[in-house]
């Protein structure tokens, strides 16, 4: 490796101190459902995110509580030795994007079929510090 990509690749890795990323593939969710949860939380403080998620009555918020969680502990590996209470920690980017569909067939009055179309998602979610917003 030269030194100028040695240098650059260093940068890189000091700037992407703050920012923890955690990823939810193949989520089994509309993502329509779980777009509406993930709107609530979009910029809040993790504490105050993770109360919301914990409390809350929609069945998304689950498993977006576990992708917190993930990104939280992604987070403190990263940064050894500093605690998250005192960092800060915002939800910085949420986005939910649609998946694959599964395609089934449910019967219908004469002898038809119609589809149901069982949707999934993926979830990516990114931690920032409050001055990194």
């Amino acid at each position: 490796m030269g030194s100028r990509k040695r240098e650059s690749a260093l940068a890189r890795k000091i700037a992407n101190q703050d920012v923890a990323k955690a990823l939810h593939n193949d989520c089994p969710s509309s993502p329509r459902k779980m777009r509406l949860v993930v709107d609530i939380i979009r910029g809040v403080e993790v504490d105050k995110a993770l109360s919301i998620l914990k409390y809350s009555k929609k069945d998304a918020s689950n498993k977006l509580e576990k992708v917190l969680l993930s990104a939280m502990a992604n987070w403190q590996s990263k940064n050894e030795g500093a605690d998250i209470e005192e960092a800060n920690l915002i939800v910085k980017e949420i986005m939910v994007d649609s998946a694959r569909q599964l395609k089934r067939l449910r019967p219908a009055p004469q002898g038809r079929g119609h589809r149901i179309r069982k949707r999934s998602n993926h979830i990516t979610l990114i931690l920032g510090t409050k001055d990194n917003k």
